[in-house]
């Protein structure tokens, strides 16, 4: 083989990612929250843009009093309004731990230690740095450190400030009234065999019946395991559906939510100044340049809005039973890109963080998209019917004798849907839901 240098012409095609066509993959993918920030950037930085002063200050009065996320269900007898999505302003944990601290008796230096302690709590309420860190930042003795640490502790919600899930449910306990003892020591000594439902050794070694640990576990289970659940760390936005899916007069109707996006207009004035003057004048280049970037947003706009009702649309007609049954149907990106004719990858920018108002709720567009399993008539069933009907079984089992993931594959196999058992183990995982014998009751 005889290689040699030389200069060659080829022709190749080749996409070029355009600063254009980049925008309009990013505004795609965008949800309602997210675009309307980026428009609001736009229109500052682009002068040729106009928007009327009554909107602009709907859209400041809406952008800045979010506080919470939440995903609404809501009545469809009731009229739905895009306000009821907004939650009401609640204080963080920290928040409500200095608010408590301010009538508290303690000197200046204790005082700031325990506010340093109440800002250095985890997302779970737990604190999240050693006591040595505080020792060393504020030059005082472990004890002094250890003090101010039990006296976050004695403060709502009831176990804020443990250092770990066993001293959090000590705390607890003891400001109980009437425990059980056993149940006291069980935490202090046997909370891991506890949660591994290793109920038998521990009722052996206590010399206790079995039947009392059980008992035991049931009132543990209603400890809080997370003394900061409820109380946000931070403000978080909340949920705005960018589709609405709606019933009427026994047809389903898709709507894109025009109204959660500012309607952008180019100024007159400019497009009139451009026509006017020369195209070589640099104030001229410059409002020409802004103008042509501003149509190119303007239908970047229009086609994100196309491609969601397209999108929708599709998703709707394959899973039209489910707004009467509940039950999803089988479905993949590939065959929602191959019905309206674009590329797979584009159906994941639209469904991406997107959310659909319907009437049983509101959910992720990607929700409607699941991998399907083989029946015995040789059709399909979706992994989330599969996930139900593992739930329902569980839910109607006998508690002292659960059945084992081999036992629900028969059942299911027999229902005529192939299934395997490490299937089933695994989708009982993704549900949070223990296996047999950790379901197990001793009553």
């Amino acid at each position: 083989m005889q290689l040699e240098y030389g200069l060659y012409q080829q022709q190749t095609q080749k996409l070029i990612m355009t600063p254009e066509l980049r925008q309009a993959i990013t505004i795609l993918q965008f949800s309602a929250i997210e675009l309307n920030e980026y428009l609001q950037t736009e229109i500052v930085e682009n002068p040729v843009f106009e928007i009327d002063a009554k909107e602009q200050a709907r859209y400041d009065f809406l952008y800045n009093n979010y506080q919470r996320s939440r995903v609404v269900n809501y009545n469809q007898e009731d009229e739905w309004s895009i306000w009821d999505t907004i939650a009401s302003p609640k204080a963080t944990l920290e928040e409500f731990l200095l608010e408590q601290i301010r009538f508290l008796s303690l000197e200046k230096q204790q005082n700031d230690v325990v506010k340093f302690l109440a800002g250095s709590l985890d997302e779970s309420g737990y604190l999240s740095i050693p006591l040595a860190e505080v020792v060393k930042h504020f030059g005082i003795s472990e004890q002094e450190a250890a003090d101010s640490l039990e006296i976050l502790q004695t403060l709502d919600p009831v176990g804020v400030g443990a250092q770990n899930l066993q001293e959090n449910l000590l705390i607890q306990l003891q400001r109980l009234e009437h425990v059980d003892p056993h149940a006291i020591e069980v935490v202090n000594n046997y909370l891991k065999d506890l949660a591994e439902h290793r109920f038998m050794k521990i009722a052996q070694e206590m010399k206790i019946t079995v039947q009392e640990v059980q008992q035991i576990f049931d009132f543990i289970k209603t400890l809080n395991p997370k003394p900061a659940m409820g109380y946000p760390n931070a403000p978080a936005k909340y949920i705005l559906p960018d589709v609405t899916i709606e019933l009427l007069e026994g047809e389903i109707v898709v709507i894109v939510n025009d109204a959660l996006v500012p309607r952008l207009k180019i100024n007159s004035h400019y497009h009139q100044y451009v026509q006017n003057h020369k195209k070589d004048d640099k104030t001229t280049q410059y409002i020409l340049e802004k103008f042509n970037a501003a149509k190119w947003l303007i239908k970047s706009i229009d086609q994100r809005r196309n491609t969601l009702y397209k999108v929708t649309s599709a998703i709707v007609q394959h899973q039209i039973n489910f707004f009467a049954t509940n039950q999803l149907k089988p479905l993949t990106l590939r065959t929602i890109a191959d019905e309206i004719g674009v590329h797979e990858s584009t159906v994941s920018r639209a469904v991406n963080q997107k959310y659909v108002q319907t009437p049983l709720g509101i959910f992720e567009l990607k929700y409607f998209f699941t991998t399907g399993l083989a029946t015995s008539d040789g059709s399909t069933t979706s992994a989330e019917n599969v996930k139900k009907a593992l739930v329902d079984l569980i839910n109607e089992e006998n508690k002292k004798k659960p059945l084992s993931d081999e036992k629900i594959t028969k059942i299911l196999n027999q229902r005529g849907i192939e299934i395997s058992r490490r299937t089933i183990a695994k989708y009982r995982e993704e549900l949070g839901i223990l296996s047999s014998s950790g379901r197990k009751r001793y009553d």
